[in-house]
């Protein structure tokens, strides 16, 4: 996983590998309850159920703490997650911005910058969503992801509902070039 946990950057974003000294940060950014109405878990807001979060994104050598390059301001969390060498696969997952960020071009690219790098690695790129978080799924298809089937999983320990989407490298970089 390490070959994909590197400081990336981008035109407003730079991503820094997570370390534990960013919890403060982090859980400030996370602290808003209106970023959890969607989410599977709802009270992640709240340091205890946060917590858990943050510990399996420091274990899977794959987080990353997102900051606005120019300010240094925190605006949230993704990771690579699942990573399959052998099959050339990983999952982009874990995210989330703080509400000022949402509805411009944040997420789109964050997702970008993920993406591109994860290609360089693998050939496959899996998004796994809460069935109701509709947000997040929508912003998923407009990458090009495609919808492949629903499970029960549980990630952090919620049995829930999660819908799983794929992204292939030929897709991605034929999108590009459009």
């Amino acid at each position: 996983m390490s070959q994909l946990q590197t400081t990336l950057e981008s035109q407003t974003l730079r991503l820094i590998p997570l370390q534990a000294a960013h919890w403060p940060e982090l859980m400030r950014a996370a602290s808003d309850p209106l970023i959890w109405v969607l989410h599977p878990e709802p009270e992640r807001y709240q340091p205890d159920v946060f917590r858990p979060v943050f510990d399996s994104g420091l274990a899977s050598g794959g987080a990353y703490l997102i900051c606005d390059k120019q300010s240094g301001e925190v605006l949230g969390t993704s990771r690579y997650y699942d990573f399959d060498a052998a099959r050339q696969e990983v999952a982009i997952g874990y995210t989330f911005l703080v509400r000022s960020r949402w509805g411009g071009a944040t997420n789109t690219e964050l997702k970008h910058l993920m993406l591109t790098h994860a290609f360089g690695f693998v050939k496959v790129v899996w998004f796994h969503v809460g069935e109701q978080n509709l947000r997040s799924r929508r912003a998923v298809e407009k990458l090009g992801a495609l919808y492949t089937h629903t499970d029960i999983t549980s990630p952090t320990g919620v049995a829930r509902a999660t819908v799983f989407y794929r992204l292939d490298k030929t897709n991605w970089l034929a999108q590009q070039q459009v």
